[in-house]
C-alpha cells in the first residue's frame, strides 16, 4: 500500500478528491500526532475517504482522518477518528481563511505521507465539480485511453 519516491513514503491517498474537486492550490501540513498514531500510520493503517479540513481560532484542523488503533499501543489513548490539528505557517492559514469564506472554496485532504520521517497531509482547496464537469472529465479519460490504445498498436 505505501509507496516510495525521492524520500516520500504515502501511506493514503483520496482518489476522490480530484473526481469531485477542482484543485487549484495544493498546500503541505504537518500533523499533531500521539505516539501510537505514528506507528499505525507507518503501517499503512489510515482512510482519508470522508475527512476535510477547516480552519478556526487562527489554527487548521483535520476530521475525518481514520487511523486505525495500533495493537501493540495502550487501548485507553486510542482514539481513531479524533479531530487532528495541522500545522502550518501563519500567513499560510489567513490566507486559507479568506479563501474558505469565499463561496465555493473547500480545503480538502488530498494525501497523507511521511517526509524526512515527519507525518504530512497535502492539503488542496478547491472548488465543487458540477455533474457535467465529471462527466466531461469520463469523455477525455476515455478519448486519452482510445488514444494510447491507437499509438500501442502501431
Amino acid at each position: 500500500m505505501a509507496k516510495r519516491s525521492e524520500g516520500v513514503k504515502v501511506v493514503c491517498t483520496n482518489k476522490k478528491a480530484r473526481r469531485d474537486y477542482h484543485i487549484e492550490e495544493t498546500f503541505e501540513a504537518g500533523l499533531v500526532l500521539r505516539g501510537c498514531e505514528v506507528k499505525s500510520l507507518r503501517e499503512g493503517k489510515a482512510n482519508l475517504t470522508d475527512a476535510y479540513a477547516w480552519v478556526q481560532d487562527g489554527e487548521a484542523w483535520i476530521s475525518g482522518l481514520h487511523i486505525s488503533p495500533y495493537p501493540h499501543g495502550r487501548r485507553e489513548e486510542q482514539d481513531p477518528d479524533r479531530d487532528k490539528k495541522l500545522l502550518l505557517h501563519k500567513y499560510e492559514i489567513r490566507r486559507l481563511h479568506g479563501k474558505v469564506r469565499q463561496k465555493g472554496y473547500t480545503l480538502v485532504p488530498l494525501r497523507v505521507y511521511f517526509r524526512g520521517g515527519h507525518a504530512k497531509v497535502e492539503l488542496g482547496l478547491g472548488r465543487g465539480k458540477k455533474h457535467y464537469d465529471k462527466r466531461e472529465d469520463l469523455k477525455r479519460a476515455d478519448a486519452q485511453r482510445e488514444i494510447q490504445r491507437a499509438m500501442r498498436r502501431r
